[in-house]
């Protein structure tokens, strides 16, 4: 397992902790830095969901370049743990939120809530259709904020639509076998 660490911002170079075996697959340094200089114009101040946060690596990230506030969801309660070990070791636990919870049930708490984001990541397990799923279940949830962002971390084989609902797909870029694609919340339905 490759060695993940902060790129930038305030816990530049901290070293984040990861689970032991292949159960989780964090996204690479050279794509998060990739989806980094995408975003930078977004992050300070923002609001945040990480969706299959697995080790908080993205939501780490995002925090670290001056996100406001990131919410972390995992139904593993390893990774619940890892999550919560890598903010403390990072300094960020004060901006965080993390729940051990299945993603479906917690975007409807999160409604249910009338919590708002605008970024929202999600790096699901690859060929399992949930990404496509998940931004269904969004759609049927507004938690997102006018001119919000969806981005979706998965594999080249994994099908999408280019419209859901109000989420358009505005980009996409491939790294090897990894795509992510950028949905941003519109009027013109």
């Amino acid at each position: 397992m490759a060695i993940l660490r902060v790129i930038s911002g305030s816990a530049r170079g901290h070293k984040l902790k990861t689970p032991e075996g292949d159960s989780t697959r964090p996204t690479s340094d050279r794509v998060k830095e990739s989806l980094f200089n995408i975003l930078t114009p977004y992050i300070a101040g923002a609001h945040v969901l990480d969706l299959f946060a697995g080790t908080g690596n993205l939501g780490i990230e995002a925090l670290s370049r001056g996100a406001e506030h990131v919410v972390f969801v995992d139904r593993s309660h390893v990774c619940f743990r890892i999550i919560n070990e890598n903010l403390e070791h990072t300094k960020l636990k004060d901006k965080a939120t993390v729940i051990a919870g299945d993603v479906a049930g917690s975007i409807k708490k999160l409604h249910d809530q009338s919590k708002k984001f605008d970024i929202i990541f999600m790096d699901p397990p690859y060929n399992k259709n949930l990404v496509d799923d998940t931004i269904n279940i969004l759609t049927k949830n507004d938690i997102m904020k006018a001119d919000g962002i969806i981005v979706a971390e998965m594999d080249i084989d994994d099908k999408v639509s280019e419209r859901y609902g109000p989420f358009k797909l505005t980009r996409s870029r491939k790294y090897g076998d990894t795509v992510l694609a950028f949905y941003v919340k519109t009027d013109d339905i």
